[in-house]
């Protein structure tokens, strides 16, 4: 039988009190005694990173997950083991999950009528084992993703750019969702090209996030490239590509790349693919809620074509 648990606003988020405000550090998951981290068979739990307000007074919930599995990747297809709750079951939210803690890979946008009081809550059982987190706009969980909170000696840092075409639509924040997805075509089993052209400010979020040898610091924008959904396998040449300098690559230089790999889906269907992009701050902004980027291509995958024939053969 599956456990069910509901995880407390504790656990949910760490608050951290500076300069007389709250700010919100990106969240640390620590092993529970009756569910540790291993290899295979371990639980997922959704995470609440923050919310913030958009332009149009809509509000959007900041969304990770926390997978216990050290090794294995997991599918849960949206249905009764993966879903939101009250409304729409399906908020563009993974079905395929990677190891470990992930943060802010996708969002949920409410309508600006959405109350301070209402929530939505992600359920999801990986493995027999079930967690319930609720979304809600607590002002202790209200984040800037876009603009760090502190000022550096150049000014405040913001998240990269990123464009899949070299005058493409450039995605910048944690704003991954299938609605704001670019699309692609593919046949199964042949590779298809992604190329990722980012710019950055090269700034750091906070001074933690400096490195402890800035002669050597880590590069302004790394990428990891994963499966988010799809039916079958997704293979990539380099889920980790290195950008090649095009301008820039100093700490407050502006800075811009361009990286290229490759991919193969194992079966025809639909899938997503999942970008994200770290600046010089790190994973999860170095604990900042800013500045990192997400986005999704969407990729239709047909089947292989047939062999050619040969007339009289």
């Amino acid at each position: 039988m599956a456990m069910t648990r509901r995880i407390t606003r504790g656990f949910l988020i760490s608050v951290i009190i500076a300069a007389g405000a709250a700010l919100i550090r990106a969240q640390s998951f620590t092993p529970m005694p009756q569910n540790p981290p291993r290899e295979f068979g371990a639980s997922i739990t959704p995470a609440f990173e923050g919310w913030y307000e958009n332009a149009d007074g809509s509000h959007t919930f900041l969304i990770g997950y926390y997978s216990r599995n050290t090794v294995g990747e997991v599918e849960v297809p949206i249905g009764p083991n993966n879903h939101f709750e009250p409304g729409e079951p399906d908020r563009g939210q993974p079905t395929h999950f990677l190891t470990s803690r992930r943060y802010g890979m996708f969002t949920v946008t409410v309508p600006k009528e959405f109350t301070k009081t209402q929530k939505i809550t992600w359920t999801l059982t990986a493995n027999g084992q079930t967690f319930s987190v609720p979304f809600y706009m607590h002002p202790d969980y209200n984040v800037s993703p876009f603009q760090s909170s502190e000022q550096g000696a150049h000014g405040y840092n913001t998240p990269p750019r990123l464009r899949f075409d070299l005058n493409g639509t450039a995605f910048a924040g944690p704003i991954a969702n299938a609605q704001h997805a670019i699309g692609r075509t593919a046949t199964a089993g042949e590779p298809m090209a992604v190329d990722v052209w980012a710019d950055d400010d090269a700034r750091y979020s906070t001074a933690t996030s400096v490195p402890i040898d800035p002669a050597k610091p880590r590069p302004p924008v790394t990428l990891l490239l994963s499966k988010y959904r799809g039916p079958g396998s997704v293979t990539f040449a380099d889920s980790r590509p290195k950008l090649e300098t095009l301008t820039g690559g100093k700490p407050d230089e502006p800075y811009a790349g361009k990286a290229s790999t490759t991919v193969k889906f194992g079966q025809p269907g639909d899938y997503m693919l999942h970008v994200m992009a770290n600046d010089y701050s790190g994973n999860g902004g170095g604990g900042s809620v800013c500045c990192w980027t997400t986005a999704i291509v969407r990729v239709s995958v047909r089947g292989s074509s047939p062999n050619p024939t040969i007339e009289g053969r």
